[in-house]
């Protein structure tokens, strides 16, 4: 759209290196990286920093940089777009934490309702920011590029993966508790001749790992850590089903559509998914896999071994994934975007 871009975010000693983009990035090495002293530092180093920069159009990406954004677009008369990919508030780290989740409930409940420029990544988050602050956002889906039909796939055999064995993937950067992967592991034990590859980093990881020690399920259960997206996409091609099955424990989560799931669809493979409000739609309407029916490890394994077995089925579900493929792609969905920054710029 002309728009000179730039990108800032945080950059831990873990952090991947960024990929070659045809826009800057700026990533800030912080003292902190945890809790109150991480989020103190990050807003106030963030605030300065926009303070020194000129900018047609700031950008906020989730509650936790809305605040120097907030300010800045005030004081340099600056337009605002909030981006919302999560109901922030609702997250499991806040909700056990009575302080850090009112605190930033205060600053949602502050500034939400004066913004006239806002984003979501589903009807049901922008629903409930519409019944709790009347604010009207615009549904964004975080949805991946079509896939080019140009590009080289990978063999099985030429990433490591054996070939006489039914493959589960579980994917992301956002691996973490009650997230459905804990089940998954379990039910390895009652699954043969089946690979589970989980890809991606997450704070239940350590926990899986030791689990996948304690049942001696090291054959059955791999681990890879987060891959560059098209590397990832190689692993996805090469899988069966394509796992989502976080679990209703709160908000954040029973209203979540998590990337993967498009992931998935863009690959072409099944999807095995939980039952929750947003992914249930999309499994359902585009009848792109199924509803886990019971959480239950042992209960889950003999799913997914019904659904391995039935060949048609799978078959089914993997064509009609590629038919979704070709609807849910960033390629329309970005036209929401686009009319959103071009009605933030039209009101400058």
């Amino acid at each position: 759209m002309g728009f000179q871009v730039l990108f800032v975010g945080r950059q831990l000693k873990n952090s991947p290196a960024l990929p070659v983009r045809e826009y800057r990035m700026h990533r800030m090495k912080l003292v902190f990286t945890k809790e109150i002293w991480f989020y103190a530092e990050f807003n106030l180093r963030l605030l300065f920093f926009l303070l020194f920069r000129k900018a047609d159009l700031l950008v906020s990406n989730d509650l936790d940089t809305i605040m120097p954004n907030y300010l800045i677009s005030k004081l340099k008369r600056i337009p605002l777009i909030y981006d919302s990919h999560e109901l922030f508030t609702e997250v499991p780290e806040l909700i056990n934490n009575s302080f850090a989740r009112n605190f930033w409930l205060k600053i949602e409940k502050g500034i939400l309702p004066h913004l006239s420029f806002t984003a979501t990544v589903n009807d049901s988050i922008a629903a409930i920011y519409k019944e709790r602050y009347g604010v009207e956002m615009t549904v964004i889906r975080n949805i991946p590029e079509r896939i080019n039909d140009s590009e080289v796939r990978i063999s099985r055999e030429e990433l490591g993966l054996p070939e006489n064995k039914k493959i589960l993937i579980i994917q992301g950067s956002g691996i973490n508790l009650h997230r459905g992967s804990e089940e998954a592991v379990e039910a390895m034990q009652w699954l043969e001749d089946t690979l589970l590859l989980i890809i991606g980093g997450g704070d239940v990881i350590p926990l899986l790992k030791e689990k996948v020690q304690t049942l001696n399920l090291s054959e059955k259960v791999w681990f890879l850590p987060r891959q560059p997206y098209k590397k990832l996409l190689q692993y996805t091609w090469n899988a069966d089903i394509g796992l989502s099955l976080d679990k209703d424990t709160n908000l954040n989560y029973r209203y979540s559509l998590p990337n993967k799931l498009f992931d998935y669809i863009q690959a072409n493979i099944a999807v095995l998914a939980s039952d929750l409000p947003e992914v249930k739609k999309v499994v359902l309407e585009f009848q792109v896999g199924e509803i886990v029916n019971d959480m239950n490890p042992e209960m889950l394994a003999q799913q997914i071994h019904k659904l391995l077995k039935n060949e048609e089925k799978l078959r089914g579900y993997k064509e009609a994934a590629l038919r979704a493929s070709e609807i849910l792609c960033w390629e329309n969905e970005e036209q929401s975007l686009r009319n959103l920054i071009s009605e933030t710029m039209v009101k400058k």
